[in-house]
């Protein structure tokens, strides 16, 4: 195979050791209290300036400051020093004191915060300098740092005690030029027994045989990513099974993170199928991991870390009003608090099988299971749970869930270039259809993978794009972890070549003919892969192709068409099934309109026209002339009179379709329309009360309405936050998005 390779090469005699010392598994039991809800913010960033910066000038109109919901009633936090783009709380979980502390992590900026080619200098809220390291991961249109791996070296945290770290802007990127060089060697060595078979793969080995590729380089920390697969005594490989290994040594330290990966992804091997094994994992002649009768699911992979020595005992909290008003997230409604009760259920929730290899965590592992949940969302529940609290025990929860993305048949990797398999090599690719379908005209050759057989390959984890959990997106932009940036790659092609060839148009990857709630969230995992690949990496180029594709698609088919509906729905895919196909469900169409929005919002600009052209169906619903806001999340809302008939021209007679005549005449106000649909005034019923009803669906994309959608947006938004009953997400607030605006 001839894997991807970032552009940095360091010798061979650089990486031939890594650290000396034990190895201990990185715990994942139950997390600290967390102490305090939330951070203070840390940067005054100009959240005008970033709408100027996509949007030009006349989108700074009215935008609410990011410090604004912050000065609602918080438990205090401790000081941030003044004058930081953004900053961190740094929280011991230690019993006592540690010192020469290493710490990574992931963060994300705003456009023109960090200039192309400054640097980042730390500062603690005492004033004392702290040196940082930066690795750019991904830049704006402008230079300015997207996305970086920030890393630094604590020269002393106190037992139970919280630090905080200002980050600066700094004249001049500090030179890699002064990495540290690696101690004396522990080697790392995932050996597994299959069929009475003894299979190995080690990190040291690795390491001598190739050119790493390098993640992290600098003065702080480097980080070295090696693999292969796994073999026998005889040197012969294991046809199914690799190992990957990612090793992050803190020279001044000496100490190392080893990140293990167990793959059985590879795309076109013959003969595909689960493997039951016996594993064992050791670092520096220490057992780190172990499990016996493990049974290895078809195109999947899982994780396991450890340190040597002891793992550093900390929670790092990030600046949540800050990531949020970067726009790289969703406008989460800071005025959130969590139920106590709620994070306890997080972290009690977290055990047994669903938290080992091959468990998928908090989410549902038969995915087109009906009924609301909390997988389901811009994010999921537990992650904006987290990223509302920043608690470490919904952090725990976030970032375990995330590993466990792996264990679903969705990843296929390519042999030949080492990544994530991507449509633009293979546009015939699919897991849907015939054999015939895959025939790719310009090769002459079928792009279908293997046939997996069904008694081999039996998995209780079934994914699909209709309920598929935003699993990885937010655990990158906070970890930088390679692992998970792969996660988000793996799920947004698997998402684009499930389908059929020739439905798709092949290499164009349109997402038009899945139902509309599995075009939302395909739409949004493409969107947040486009945006956060790194520069530079192969597949950054093909998730923007492939986003374009379907921008362009859906701009052609809807937002520059002028025969297109006039009610702003998708009636494409699956849309209109109910009712003798003459309804739609309005809340999966809500879900599309909050994936554009957030699109559009992470800079994508072909998204706008689209955002500004569906908005008309939720904003309608609401505040359209001759429809009542009261059933504006129904289950169903009927578009058309009969199968064949024409889209109504109005939502006024998508309203009395809905309803059906005698409603229809009752005012929306009082109590008459109310009692005739058996709810309560101000009930929008649809499960009102509960954090994923209908109408908690509808909030995100209502949200977005208002800061796209001009004075019929607020006055759709001023309606709908009038209704009596709401839910409480303090309980799981997945769709507590709300305008910036």
């Amino acid at each position: 195979m001839t894997p991807y390779r970032l552009p940095l090469r360091l010798p061979l005699a650089f990486f031939a050791a890594f650290c000396c010392g034990a190895l201990h598994a990185q715990p994942r039991g139950a997390a600290d209290a967390p102490g305090f809800v939330g951070l203070p913010v840390t940067g005054q960033l100009d959240a005008g300036r970033v709408l100027s910066e996509r949007h030009g000038d006349g989108a700074r109109d009215k935008e609410e400051p990011a410090t604004k919901a912050e000065t609602r009633a918080r438990p205090k936090a401790p000081p941030i020093p003044a004058g930081g783009i953004t900053g961190v709380v740094i929280e011991s979980t230690a019993s006592e004191d540690q010192t020469a502390v290493p710490l990574s992590f992931g963060q994300v900026f705003a456009p023109g915060d960090l200039p192309r080619g400054a640097g980042l200098a730390g500062k603690l809220a005492d004033g004392t300098p702290l040196p940082l390291q930066l690795d750019v991961k991904a830049s704006h249109p402008d230079g300015s740092v997207r996305h970086a791996v920030v890393s630094a070296l604590l020269p002393k945290l106190g037992a139970g005690k919280a630090l905080g770290l200002a980050l600066a802007k700094n004249t001049k990127q500090a030179a890699a030029a002064g990495a540290p060089k690696p101690g004396v060697g522990a080697d790392t060595v995932v050996a597994i027994v299959v069929d009475g078979a003894r299979y190995t793969a080690s990190s040291a080995s690795l390491l001598k045989a190739q050119s790493p590729q390098v993640w992290l380089h600098g003065p702080v920390v480097t980080e070295l990513q090696v693999a292969g697969p796994l073999v026998d005594a005889k040197g012969e490989e294991h046809p199914h099974l690799a190992a990957r290994f990612a090793i992050r040594w803190y020279g001044a330290a000496k100490q190392a993170r080893v990140d293990v990966v167990v793959e059985n992804d590879w795309a076109y091997e013959p003969d595909p199928r689960n493997i039951t094994y016996d594993v064992t994992i050791t670092a520096g002649g220490k057992r780190v991991f172990e499990k016996r009768g493990l049974t290895h699911y078809h195109h999947a992979r899982w994780r396991t870390l450890a340190w040597t020595g002891e793992a550093p005992a900390l929670h790092l909290r990030h600046d949540s009003a800050y990531l949020i008003a970067s726009r790289a997230l969703p406008n989460y409604d800071r005025g959130v608090v969590m139920h106590e009760r709620a994070l306890a259920a997080l972290a009690s929730s977290w055990n047994g099988a669903k938290t080992e290899p091959m468990g998928v965590g908090l989410a549902a592992p038969h995915m087109p299971g009906p009924g609301g949940r909390a997988d389901i969302g811009l994010l999921p529940g537990w992650a904006a749970a987290y990223l509302l609290s920043m608690d470490a025990r919904a952090k725990l929860v976030t970032l375990g869930t995330a590993d466990l993305a792996g264990s679903w048949p969705t990843h296929y990797r390519d042999k030949r270039t080492g990544l994530p398999v991507s449509l633009l090599d293979y546009p015939y690719m699919t897991i849907l259809g015939r054999n015939t379908d895959t025939r790719n005209p310009k090769t002459g050759k079928q792009e279908a993978f293997p046939p997996c057989p069904r008694e081999q390959c039996k998995s209780p984890n079934n994914p699909d794009t209709s309920h598929q959990p935003g699993f990885a997106y937010l655990p990158y932009l906070v970890t930088g972890d390679h692992y998970y940036l792969e996660e988000l790659q793996f799920w947004s092609m698997f998402n684009v070549f499930s389908s059929n060839p020739g439905y798709r148009r092949n290499i164009q990857g349109l997402l038009a003919t899945d139902q509309v709630r599995g075009q939302a969230w395909s739409l949004r995992t493409l969107g947040q892969a486009a945006y956060i690949t790194p520069d530079g990496h192969p597949l950054k180029r093909h998730f923007n192709a492939i986003l374009d594709s379907n921008l362009d698609w859906y701009n052609t088919t809807y937002s520059h068409n002028p025969s297109a509906n006039k009610l702003g729905a998708v009636v494409d895919g699956y849309a209109v099934l109910y009712k003798d196909r003459t309804a739609l469900a309005p809340w999966q169409d809500d879900f599309f309109t909050a994936a554009v929005g957030h699109v559009a919002e992470l800079g994508f600009k072909d998204a706008e026209p689209l955002l500004k052209w569906k908005l008309r169906f939720p904003v309608e619903r609401m505040v359209g002339d001759g429809a009542c806001w009261l059933v504006g999340a129904n289950y169903t809302y009927t578009v058309r009179a009969s199968a064949s008939a024409p889209y109504f021209a109005t939502i006024g007679e998508a309203y009395a379709a809905t309803v059906g005549p005698e409603r229809a005449a009752l005012p929306c106000t009082g109590g008459e329309l109310a009692s005739a649909l058996k709810q309560s005034p101000g009930d929008m019923g649809g499960y009102a009360a509960a954090v994923t009803g209908f109408p908690s669906n509808m909030q995100p994309a209502l949200a977005y309405a208002v800061d796209a959608g001009g004075e019929r947006g607020r006055k759709a938004w001023e309606v709908f936050m009038r209704r009596s009953v709401k839910p409480d997400y303090g309980e799981g607030p997945q769709f507590a998005v709300v305008p910036r605006k």
